[in-house]
């Protein structure tokens, strides 16, 4: 009995054993293996260091898929490459809708509104009047355009509420105020055409040219001062109007052509001196050359104006009825391609560019009757 029970242990010592060393033999194994991979790792490093310190191009420039490739040479001594600089940022696009707008404002002329308090409220806002959001890529690149004489009261107005307005539909712009020299008769569509060639001067990239006159202030930040595929009547609705269109066909205030719009109407007519007409003209123009105007809704489309004094040099054209009526046959000859002007003053104020011209005289006359 004791011999069987010896025997049954001396089997088992056996088996641990055998394990015992079955397990240290694997052991060995790994920690060998373990021991190369470490060696083969901390050497690759060591090799590699001075290798690219010594040769920054060779890994980037030479074909190593061939057996004694060489790097392109370009004749030229090799110069150490510089440090890549800080990236910059790619802003998104800004949106169809900016989530900031308010919607119907209250606009009042009443307060004192000294163009310091103006320039305190847009900080953003550059020399020149130019402004680019912050925080996204607009679409387009606007230009105002605002003919101007005597209306200093009105620009203060002007520039406190749309400011503010185009800041917060996103819009990379630059305001231009066209003044016309002298106290000859008023020319409104003549000096659009040179506030259209001047502002492409400073900025080649304009794309979209919004015509404004100086006391129409829009009632809603809705109303969005772009440009569309077909040219577009912003003061659709003004309250000197009784908040709806004098006629059909109006197309003044408030508009909007992108610089192809306007090159193929072949810019605004010239010789509409004094008040009234030329905005008719421009419509014609636009239905003759096959595009349609767009509006916005009623209820975005209203505008407030600012009470004034008619200028006694801005008194009705008495030919303007009979030049309306014959837009087809000079649309060509008069416009864009014809103006003739001379810029006295470019004067940069901190809200917008001042552009004071001399854009001649009117012609004579026939007295009425």
């Amino acid at each position: 009995m004791s011999r069987l029970l010896g025997g049954r242990l001396e089997r088992v010592c056996k088996a641990v054993l055998l394990l015992c060393l079955l397990h240290f033999l694997v052991a060995v194994i790994l920690y060998f293996d373990v021991y190369a991979q470490h060696l083969a790792f901390f050497s690759r490093f060591s090799a590699r260091g001075p290798t690219r310190a010594l040769h920054p191009a060779a890994s980037s420039t030479t074909n190593c898929s061939r057996p004694n490739a060489t790097a392109p040479s370009s004749g030229l001594p090799e110069v150490p490459s510089a440090r890549p600089g800080p990236t910059v940022p790619v802003l998104p696009p800004c949106p169809d809708l900016p989530p900031g707008l308010v919607g119907r404002l209250l606009i009042e002329f009443t307060s004192p509104m000294p163009l310091e308090r103006v320039q305190r409220e847009n900080p953003g806002v550059l020399l020149g009047g130019r402004y680019t959001p912050p925080d996204c890529t607009p679409a387009q690149t606007v230009a105002v355009i605002i003919p101007f004489r005597h209306r200093e009261h009105h620009l203060r107005y002007w520039l406190h509420y749309l400011h503010p307005i185009l800041r917060r539909q996103r819009l990379r712009y630059g305001i231009y105020v066209i003044n016309q020299h002298g106290e000859d008769t008023f020319n409104r569509a003549k000096l659009l055409n040179v506030g259209f060639l001047e502002a492409l001067k400073e900025d080649a990239a304009y794309d979209c040219f919004i015509f404004s006159d100086v006391d129409l202030v829009p009632m809603d930040d809705r109303n969005l001062y772009r440009c569309g595929d077909q040219p577009r009547h912003f003061a659709i609705a003004m309250d000197k109007f009784g908040f709806r269109l004098p006629y059909a066909g109006y197309f003044g205030g408030v508009s909007g052509l992108s610089k192809a719009q306007f090159l193929r109407i072949n810019g605004f007519p010239n010789e509409y001196w004094g008040w009234g007409g030329e905005d008719d003209d421009i419509f014609n123009r636009i239905s003759l050359t096959g595009m349609k105007i767009s509006r916005p809704d009623i209820r975005i489309g209203r505008y407030r104006m600012i009470k004034h004094d008619r200028d006694k040099h801005n008194e009705p054209n008495p030919q303007r009825f009979t030049k309306i009526q014959n837009t087809k046959l000079t649309m060509k000859r008069d416009g864009i391609g014809s103006v003739r002007y001379q810029v006295l003053e470019v004067s940069r104020q901190p809200l917008f560019t001042n552009i004071t011209v001399d854009i001649g005289r009117p012609p004579s006359w026939p007295p009425r009757g």
